[in-house]
C-alpha cells in the first residue's frame, strides 16, 4: 500500500509554506520537478524509529532503499503521464554508515544506486573513507554522473582519469523527454536546457584524510565562475547538487548571483515541520535565498538522513532563468506494521483496529506516507547481502530493555539540554577501556577522561538484543583507533567551545559536536545561532554510582582517549593538533597479531591542509592482514561484555546545552 499524497499535496504546499516567489503564470517559461535524496550512508534497510499518530505513540520503520526506489518511481511516473520535466539527484554520502557497507564498500552502493535512476550526485566527504582507488571505482561502476565543479583531479594517480566525476550535467528537455547534451557550443534552441553542477566542501582534506592528491577551490568562487561560464553558454536554469550542509547552502546562496536551486546534502537536515508527528520543525523546505544583486533568489532544500525520507518540489522559471516559484515537502516513508513497545515484540503489535487508527492518521497527513518496498531490490538485498550480514553480527553481549537515542546536537529532534545518551555510554566505555591494566601496560598512562565527536556515531542503541555486530559494523563503523594523549587543560576547553561555537548556526554540520565520559561541562549560548560561552568543564574523580567533580585545570595536563581521528585534530578538533605540533606523548592503539601494539607519536605536521601524524617508528598499517585497528569498536564491546549486561543511560549528565530563546 503506497500512498502517493505529495503530488496532490504539492498545490497546497505552494500556497501554505510562505517560502516561495509568486508570478504571473504566463511569466512562467519553464517547470521542473525535483526529488532528492541525501546522506543515505549505506541505510540499504529501513530504520527503526517512532512517531506520533495524535497522542499516540508508534514504533515503526522508516525509509530503506527498496521504499526510496518505489517513491521515485512512482514521482517519474506521474511526471511522465503529465509529461513534466523531472530529475533525481543525490546529495552525497551515498558510503559508509551500516554493516553492508563494511562488508561490501562501494560495490553493493553501485548496484543499488544504479537501480534507482539518479541523474547525478554530489560528491560527499564520506565518498573519501577507503581510498581514491575504491572510490574510482566506484565512480566508474554506476549509471549516473558524480558531481564536483571544485575539485581537480588531474593529479591523483586514481581519479585522474575518471570522465564521470564531472564539475556539470547539463539536460535539454522537451516535456517530460530528457538527453544530456555533450557539446555546449551547439545547444538544442527549441528545448528547455537545465544545468547540474556540484560543489563539494573545500575543507575536505580536514575532513576526510584519505582524498589523496585532489585538490579543492573555494566554493563561493568555484559556484559563481561556474554558473557565469554555463550563462555564457546560455543556460539560464542553473541547479547545484552540494554536499555542504544546510547552513552553508544559505550561505553560499547569499554571495552567488544565479543558482535557482540548491539541493543539500550533508547537514542531515530534514527540512520542514513534522510537529504534527512528534518530531522537529529544524528549518524551512524551499526557503527563498536573496542573492548578492539584490534581485534574484535561491531556492535551497534537503532530505535529512538515512533513507527515511525523499524530497520532492516544482520550481518555476521565467524567460531569463529567474525563479518563479519554488515549493514541495520532504516526506518520510513508512512501514504498515507498528508496536507499542520499542522492543517489538509480538504482543505488543497494534491490533487491526489500532492500526487503522495509525493509516487514517497518516493519511490525513502531507509529510509520511506508508510505502512498500520495491520487491525486486528487497530480493536482491536479501538474498545476495544479507545473509553475510547477518552472520558477521557475531554474539550476544547485551539486552536493551529500551531504545538509547543518539543525537549529534543537544535539543536537536525533541532532545533535552544533555543530548545523545549514546555518545556519552561510548566514551564512558573507551575511558574504562583505557585504564584497563592491558591498555595501561602499552601506553604508560592512567586516563583522565575521553572525548568523543557526535558525528563518529552512527546509530542508536536500539531494545533488544545487542551484538559485538552492532557496535563494530553500524555503530562505531569507521574502524578508528584509540588515542591516549597528553593534553593541557586550557586545550579541552578551546576544543569544547571551538567545536560547539560551529555547530550554533542552522542547519550546521554537527558532527563534531563534543560529548565525553568521566567529564562534564556547560555551555551557554548566548547569541541565538552565533556563540555562547563555556561556563563550566569538570572532571570526574570518583565512581559513576559515587561521583565527585573537580574543575579542569588550565595549565594541568590530563590524559584522555579518543579516538585517531579527532586526536589528529580533524573536523574542527584543531586544538588538538596544535597541541602536537612540536611534539606530542600520544600513544594509539591496535591490535597487531592478536597482540595490542602501541604506536607512539613524535608530532602532527599540517601537509598541503590536511594533518599528517609524524611517529617515532613504524606507524600503524591498518590495510595489513595482520592488523586490527578499530579499537574503538572494541572499547565499547568489552565495557558492554564486561561491565553493562543491560545496556541502559549513565547515570550522571555530561553536556548540558543551554540555547537561547
Amino acid at each position: 500500500m503506497t500512498f502517493s499524497k505529495p503530488l496532490i499535496a504539492m498545490s497546497i504546499t505552494l500556497a501554505l509554506t510562505g517560502c516561495s516567489l509568486s508570478s504571473a503564470p504566463s511569466d512562467d517559461a519553464f517547470t521542473l520537478t525535483v526529488a532528492h535524496i541525501n546522506d543515505t550512508h549505506s541505510n540499504f534497510d529501513p530504520v527503526k524509529s517512532s512517531f506520533k499518530a495524535n497522542d499516540t505513540l508508534v514504533y515503526n520503520e522508516f525509509g530503506g532503499y527498496p521504499r526510496l526506489q518505489t517513491m521515485a518511481e512512482e514521482y517519474k511516473q506521474a511526471a511522465a503521464e503529465k509529461d513534466e520535466s523531472f530529475l533525481f539527484l543525490h546529495g552525497g554520502d551515498a558510503w559508509q554508515g551500516s554493516a553492508y557497507f563494511k562488508l561490501n564498500e562501494g560495490a553493493m552502493n553501485a548496484e543499488l544506486l544504479s537501480r534507482m535512476g539518479l541523474d547525478a550526485m554530489a560528491l560527499g566527504n564520506h565518498e573519501f573513507d577507503l581510498n581514491n582507488a575504491k572510490l574510482n571505482k566506484f565512480i566508474s561502476d554506476i549509471n549516473f554522473p558524480v558531481l564536483a565543479a571544485n575539485v581537480d583531479i588531474s593529479k591523483d594517480p586514481d581519479l585522474k582519469g575518471q570522465t564521470n566525476l564531472k564539475p556539470f550535467v547539463v539536460f535539454a528537455f522537451d516535456g517530460n523527454d530528457k538527453v544530456e547534451v555533450k557539446d555546449l557550443s551547439n545547444l538544442p534552441t527549441d528545448k528547455d536546457l537545465v544545468a547540474v553542477f556540484g560543489i563539494a566542501l573545500d575543507d575536505m582534506p580536514n575532513l576526510s584524510p584519505n582524498t589523496g592528491k585532489v585538490e579543492f577551490h573555494n566554493m563561493v568562487e568555484s559556484s559563481q565562475a561556474t554558473v557565469d561560464m554555463l550563462k555564457a553558454k546560455g543556460i539560464n536554469n542553473i541547479v547545484a547538487v552540494t554536499h555542504i550542509g544546510n547552513a552553508v547552502d544559505l550561505d553560499v546562496a547569499s554571495k552567488v548571483n544565479g543558482i535557482d536551486l540548491i539541493v543539500g546534502g550533508h547537514s542531515h537536515t530534514l527540512l520542514g515541520d513534522f510537529t504534527n508527528i512528534g518530531h522537529d520543525h529544524t528549518g524551512t523546505y524551499a526557503q527563498m535565498v536573496t542573492n548578492p544583486n539584490g534581485t534574484s533568489q535561491t531556492c535551497v532544500v534537503q532530505a535529512g538522513q538515512y533513507a527515511q525520507a525523499i524530497g520532492q518540489l516544482e520550481v518555476s522559471f521565467d524567460k531569463q532563468g529567474d525563479v518563479t516559484s519554488c515549493a514541495g515537502l520532504n516526506t518520510l516513508l513508512s512501514n504498515d506494521e507498528y508496536y507499542h513497545s520499542p522492543m517489538r515484540e509480538a504482543e505488543s503489535k497494534f491490533n487491526a483496529a489500532d492500526s487503522a487508527k495509525v493509516v487514517d492518521f497518516i493519511e490525513g497527513e502531507d509529510n509520511i506516507t506508508i510505502t512498500d518496498e520495491e520487491t525486486s531490490m528487497r530480493s536482491l538485498i536479501d538474498t545476495k547481502y544479507k545473509p553475510a550480514v547477518d552472520k558477521a553480527y557475531g554474539k550476544v553481549i547485551a539486552q536493551v530493555p529500551e531504545e538509547i537515542n543518539h543525537e549529534r546536537r543537544p535539543g536537536d529532534k525533541g532532545t533535552d539540554e544533555h543530548g545523545s545518551d549514546v555518545a556519552v555510554l561510548i566514551a564512558a566505555g573507551q575511558y574504562y577501556w583505557a585504564n584497563t591494566p592491558e591498555v595501561k601496560a602499552v601506553t604508560g598512562m592512567d586516563v583522565d577522561f575521553a572525548l568523543i565527536g557526535a558525528g563518529g556515531i552512527r546509530t542508536n542503541i536500539e531494545a533488544g538484543e545487542y551484538r559485538e555486530g552492532n557496535v563494530a559494523l553500524e555503530m562505531l563503523p569507521f574502524s578508528n583507533f584509540m588515542s591516549v594523549l597528553p593534553v593541557k587543560g586550557k586545550d579541552i576547553k578551546a576544543l569544547i567551545e571551538g567545536t560547539i561555537t560551529a555547530t550554533l548556526p542552522a542547519g550546521a554540520h554537527a558532527g563534531k559536536f563534543p560529548y565525553g565520559g568521566h567529564i562534564r561541562y556547560q555551555f551557554t549560548e548566548t547569541k541565538a545561532n552565533l556563540s555562547g560561552k563555556l561556563d563550566f568543564v569538570e572532571v570526574m574523580t570518583g565512581t559513576a554510582s559515587n561521583p565527585t567533580w573537580t574543575p579542569l585545570q588550565d595549565n594541568k595536563t590530563y590524559n584522555i582517549a579518543v579516538n585517531n581521528y579527532n586526536a589528529t585534530g580533524n573536523d574542527g578538533w584543531t586544538p588538538l593538533f596544535k597541541a602536537q605540533q612540536k611534539n606530542s606523548g600520544r600513544v594509539d592503539l591496535a591490535y597487531v597479531d592478536g597482540k595490542l601494539t602501541g604506536f607512539k607519536v613524535k608530532n602532527i605536521d599540517e601537509v598541503n591542509g590536511k594533518y599528517k601524524v609524524r611517529y617515532e617508528g613504524k606507524a600503524p598499517n591498518c590495510k595489513a592482514a595482520n592488523t586490527r585497528c578499530n579499537t574503538d569498536a572494541q572499547a565499547m564491546i568489552d565495557y558492554i561484555a564486561n561491565e553493562m549486561p543491560v545496556i541502559t543511560p549513565q547515570s550522571y549528565e555530561v553536556v548540558t546545552f543551554k540555547r537561547a530563546m
